[in-house]
């Protein structure tokens, strides 16, 4: 049987030759169409969906930050198959419209057929975990359309959460995203992801999805005023759903030594150094959102 399933491949290869030897011009063209698409897809079309630089791996030996790239309808992300988990996701949000049409849920979340690790909603039942969306369903459906929300119900864009961080902590984290911090300014980017930094630990009927111990998020905001603001924030799985959302302010360079990506590479060194370093919610006004709305 080996034997024979190597004829067929030897078969194919040399069928594939002949093409190639009686075909050189077609073959040409498929060349420049591919590099033409892939030149396009990483010099354009990816940058276009974050904010200074794709986030990157500071080691390129540890198999565990690696990642693929998926670029969805108004957000991207990079997918590890070896955790089943998104390590980072990126999009863009603004102001929501009083007149934004609003979309209902799908009922069912949806194999990603680009991942080699698939992971199906079924691995997430009777686990004890929520799915968790790290580009939002709400802010998504509402600024930019219903194919663009059915892409959030992809299952590289889900994460398990518990219960209390997900419907409570995680959720008033978007709706201050959604509601007060897009009215800082035009054009508010996210980075968010998860965090792996004790025990490996994996869903009880999936082996393949690793549980996260923590959840980031990055915000950065360009202004006119002051050029550029970034506000980062990490909360753990075990949450009661109560605290305040300042207990979690962090710095960018603590995210980066926890999880092992390089945010923000193509900012100028100087001021990526010093913005990573810095932890400041004033121009966040996040006492004051806090305080008013009880986040």
């Amino acid at each position: 049987m080996a034997r024979k399933k190597q004829n067929i491949w030897v078969g194919m290869l040399f069928k594939l030759l002949k093409v190639i030897l009686h075909h050189p011009l077609v073959v040409s063209f498929l060349v420049i169409v591919i590099g033409g698409w892939y030149a396009y897809e990483v010099q354009i079309a990816r940058p276009r969906q974050v904010f200074m630089g794709i986030p990157q791996s500071q080691y390129w030996y540890q198999p565990f930050t690696w990642v693929r790239v998926f670029r969805n309808a108004h957000f991207m992300l990079g997918y590890s198959d070896l955790r089943g988990n998104p390590l980072w996701v990126s999009y863009q949000v603004k102001s929501v419209a009083k007149q934004a049409e609003s979309y209902q849920r799908p009922r069912n979340y949806s194999v990603d057929w680009r991942a080699i690790n698939q992971v199906k909603q079924g691995d997430y039942t009777g686990s004890g975990y929520d799915r968790g969306h790290l580009a939002p369903n709400y802010a998504i459906s509402r600024l930019y359309g219903k194919q663009a929300q059915l892409n959030t119900f992809l299952m590289s864009n889900i994460v398990p959460q518990k219960p209390n961080l997900n419907r409570r902590v995680w959720q008033r984290l978007e709706e201050m995203e959604i509601k007060y911090f897009t009215q800082l300014g035009d054009a508010l980017w996210v980075l968010t992801g998860p965090v792996f930094t004790g025990r490996t630990e994996r869903l009880p009927a999936a082996f393949n999805v690793e549980i996260p111990d923590a959840f980031y998020k990055i915000y950065a905001l360009p202004c006119a005023t002051d050029a550029l603001r970034v506000i980062a924030f990490l909360i753990p799985q075990q949450v009661t759903g109560n605290e305040v959302l300042t207990d979690y302010v962090t710095s960018v360079d603590r995210i980066e030594k926890l999880t092992g990506l390089d945010f923000f590479a193509d900012l100028n060194d100087s001021i990526e150094e010093r913005l990573e370093a810095n932890i400041d919610i004033e121009p966040w006004r996040l006492r004051q959102v806090t305080l008013n709305n009880r986040y």
